[in-house]
Order: structure tokens, then sequence, then C-alpha cells
């Protein structure tokens, strides 16, 4: 099995050597400046301090978080051998506070203003001051996985190449009672579990599989043939991984659409992990405001709460009203016709012990 962190100590060596091939450079500049221009030598420019910007007198200080400081570096083991760890950061609730406050000068200052102002802006979706904050990752992910995850194109991604490197040793196995079915409400998504008695025979042809791709693909390598080529027929099941970098307002979209109940378990389960052990420890403040304001907030269209209202009001007759001239009960021999939006508003009313109308 491949070490995991192979792919982290090579790029660590390899910015190593050029950082002292720089230190190099730089010392040899510095000696033949010294020696032609010594006369030549300026007293620094003045440090310009902004009143509107900073506290005056404050020094400015990298804003640290104890508890994420505390992880950095770790391993969160994900799936059958993933990972998501933390690299680096930049940033805090302080910074997004901070960044707010640009717009008006120096203000609040309390925690529990800050908590107050960071809620205002996540609920009014003032997003720039989120931007201030900046995260790091190293995520060991499948590739099947890997693919729903690169297309949210507001990161920047350096991946482990296996045009470069042989591929990683490893792909995500299946348990047998994990293999699930397709749901026949979601046309790209799962429901129930098959039996794992069935699923057993599933599992092992897997692990077939998984070994016969993997030996055809070292038999490639062995003969001399380019690894671009030698990987075309290997599984999506194998793993592969990356450094991910994105602000804080990108990460919680990314967390809104992975955490939720319909997105792919798999990828669901590496949204869990980064949002509650790490954005969770990194801005607590922030985190409870996403919680409440997004991930966990009911959200009606203009159509649905006036529905709603309706139906608050013990007006059914105006409630169908409004929802048959929105196109929602639209009917076939005689029946209501399948309609999603309609699902979802019912499911919202009955959150808020409210009768369907059209049951």
């Amino acid at each position: 099995m491949r070490d995991p962190f192979a792919f982290h100590r090579g790029v660590n060596a390899a910015l190593e050597r050029v950082e002292r091939e720089v230190l190099v450079t730089v010392v040899n500049s510095s000696a033949a400046s010294a020696r032609g221009s010594a006369s030549a030598s300026r007293p620094a420019a003045p440090v310009v301090d902004s009143p509107a910007m900073n506290e005056p007198g404050i020094p400015l200080e990298r804003p640290h978080v104890a508890a994420l400081d505390a992880i950095l570096g770790k391993p969160f083991r994900v799936l059958d051998d993933g990972l998501v760890r933390v690299i680096d950061y930049m940033g805090s609730d302080e910074s997004i506070v901070q960044a707010a406050r640009v717009s008006y000068g120096a203000g609040t200052k309390r925690i529990h203003e800050d908590r107050g102002l960071i809620r205002y802006l996540m609920r009014h979706r003032h997003t720039t001051p989120f931007e201030m904050c900046e995260i790091k990752l190293h995520v060991r992910v499948p590739m099947d996985c890997w693919r729903q995850w690169i297309r949210h194109r507001t990161a920047s991604v350096n991946e482990y190449s296996t045009r470069y490197s042989v591929a990683i040793d490893a792909a995500q196995k299946t348990a047998p009672g994990e293999w699930r079915l397709q749901s026949q409400q979601n046309k790209q998504g799962s429901d129930e579990f098959l039996d794992p008695a069935r699923g057993a025979a599933l599992s092992e042809k897997e692990a077939q599989l998984h070994a016969l791709s993997r030996r055809l693909y070292e038999e490639r390598l062995a003969e001399g043939i380019s690894r671009e080529q030698a990987r075309k027929d290997l599984p999506l099941s194998t793993y592969t991984e990356a450094y991910w970098k994105t602000n804080l307002h990108n990460l919680l979209h990314f967390l809104r659409l992975r955490m939720d109940p319909h997105a792919q378990e798999e990828i669901r389960t590496y949204a869990d992990i980064i949002g509650k052990e790490i954005v969770n420890r990194w801005c607590p403040i922030t985190w409870e405001a996403f919680l409440d304001y997004s991930m966990n907030a009911l959200e009606l269209s203009a159509t649905e709460w006036r529905v709603a209202a309706a139906v608050a009001a013990s007006d059914k007759a105006a409630a169908l009203e409004i929802a048959k001239a929105a196109g929602m009960l639209n009917l076939v021999e005689g029946r209501l016709a399948k309609n999603r939006e309609r699902d979802e508003l019912a499911a919202k009313l009955r959150q808020l012990n409210l009768a369907v109308p059209w049951e």
C-alpha cells in the first residue's frame, strides 16, 4: 500500500530545493550589491498608518486560531483509504469582522458584537468579507468522487499527476452491505441498500476487478509503456491526491451543496468532515451562522410563501388557486401530474406543521 503522505513529502522536498537555490541567488546578489553601491544606501521608507483601516497605535498581527493550529497537518480519515488535512490557512472570524469594518472605519469591538456582525453578513448575503479567509487542504479521494469535487471551479488546485508518477496503489472498496440501489424518485441518486448476501458477490467481483486492472497497469509499465497511456484502464475508484485551496465564501458554498442529503454519500462524507471538524474549529461564529441561515434554513419562493400564508389563514381555496396558477396542479388522465416543485413545497409545508391543500 502506498504511503499516503509520499505526495506531500515529495512536494516539500522540491520546495526546499527551490528555496535553497533562491537563497544562494539572494546572498550572491546582496553581496554584489553591497560592494557596488555601499555609498548609495538610502533610509527605509516610513510606514504609513491608516486610522480608517486599523486601530491607531495597535500593531497588526497574523491571526492564529489555536483550535485549528492543533490539527494542522493531522489527517482525518475518510472512507476506507481517504483523508483530509489542513496544510495552511489565513484569517479567522476576526478577519471577517475586520474586513467588514473597513466599509465604515472602526466600530464594534466586543465578541458579542462581532458575532452579531457576522450573522448580519451571512443573513443578508454580504459575501466579500468571508472571502478574506482562505484555507489549503490536502485531500486523498477516489477519482469518481473527485470528478464531482473539481466541478467547483472556485479553488486553486494542484493534483497528483499519473503522467509523471505511478498511479496510487489504492482503490475504494465497497463492503457487502454498502451497495446502494437506484432511487426511484431521483434519477441521479441512490436510495435503499442491496441485501448484503447479494452484495457479497459484488464485493468479491469488485476486488477481482481492482486486482486485474492494477496488474495490467503494472505489466504495461514493465513493458515500457508510457504512464499516460498505461493508466487508461484504471478504475474510477482509484485514489488521487491534491492540494485544494479556496476562500471561506466558496468553501461554504461547496459545503452547502455537498453536505446536502441529496449529494452522493462519498463526497458528503468528505464535506461533513471538512465542515464539522475543520471549519467549525477555524471560524466557529461563521460556522454557527452558516448552519442557521444557510445549511439548516428553510427557503421559500414567492409562490411558496403565498401558498403557505393562505394555508395558515385557513384559505384552502386561495392556496389551491395560487398553486394551480404556478403550474403545480396540472392533471393527466384525471390525476395530478408529477411535479417536483409541488413535492418540495409539500415537504416544506409539513415542516411548518401546515396542511398540504391538494392532499
